[in-house]
């Protein structure tokens, strides 16, 4: 009986113990308002809208994270009004995490097998692009993407996937500073422009910059050609890009 009774007590305050430790259901006056929570992932997420144009950027091991980062901050800017403009997706030969030269690792939406229809193709670089220049999946997903896009821009060494994949002959590239001279040997049906005065050149579909930062010019002017002036000054003015202007520190 008194097993029983020692039983008993023990599943009660048990019970009274739990009932006073759990708080998640009960709220004080004006709680309500406090406990409002905010969504730290979906509200950042930008659904893929087949009926607006598509931004692809390239990656893969080694890539400079700058190029890739510079394309993704223009095209990822809404309208004044808060409207998506763009698709603006990554993707690489595996669906694997990539790592940039910097160290920092990126994942990709998609893999060269089921990368979606592409307006625009954004080809970035390397410090070393042996491996990528003598990558025949990398070079040919170039080729056979281009068929599609009807912008295709190169960033620094970028150029070399550009000139190994044949596309862009006849037409005028830039590249890194100090990189044209080998460009053009390497590709003679390029028409290398000169790097140490040129930043950013077009010719018909294809654009080129001398890349890492400057990556941004050529992500600039194609979304002014794709959407008006306007809101290209609108996306500048969001990335306070005026402020690197006559930079001083004192």
């Amino acid at each position: 009986m008194k097993t029983f009774k020692i039983i008993t007590l023990l599943i009660f305050a048990t019970i009274m113990s739990s009932c006073n430790t759990d708080k998640s259901n009960t709220k004080t006056k004006g709680e309500d308002q406090k406990d409002i929570k905010s969504d730290t992932l979906t509200k950042h997420l930008k659904p893929f809208n087949p009926e607006l144009p598509t931004i692809g950027l390239l990656m893969y091991n080694g890539v400079l994270q700058s190029e890739v980062i510079a394309t993704s901050d223009v095209f990822a800017k809404p309208t004044e009004d808060g409207k998506q403009l763009f698709n603006v997706i990554t993707f690489a030969e595996t669906e694997y995490p990539i790592t940039t030269e910097e160290g920092m690792h990126f994942v990709p939406d998609y893999t060269f097998e089921n990368c979606p229809k592409l307006t625009a193709l954004f080809v970035p670089s390397a410090y070393d692009m042996y491996a990528q220049v003598h990558n025949d999946k990398l070079v040919d997903f170039i080729r056979e993407k281009n068929k599609e896009t009807k912008y295709t821009v190169s960033n620094c060494a970028g150029a070399q996937l550009i000139g190994a994949s044949g596309i862009a002959d006849g037409h005028k590239i830039v590249t890194w500073i100090g990189g044209g001279k080998q460009l053009q040997k390497d590709y003679p049906n390029l028409k290398v422009q000169n790097d140490s005065l040129v930043t950013f050149v077009e010719d018909g579909k294809f654009s080129s910059s001398n890349g890492n930062l400057a990556s941004y010019i050529s992500a600039l002017n194609l979304v002014e050609k794709m959407t008006s002036p306007e809101h290209r000054k609108f996306v500048e003015s969001y990335l306070y890009l005026d402020r690197l202007q006559n930079w001083n520190l004192k």
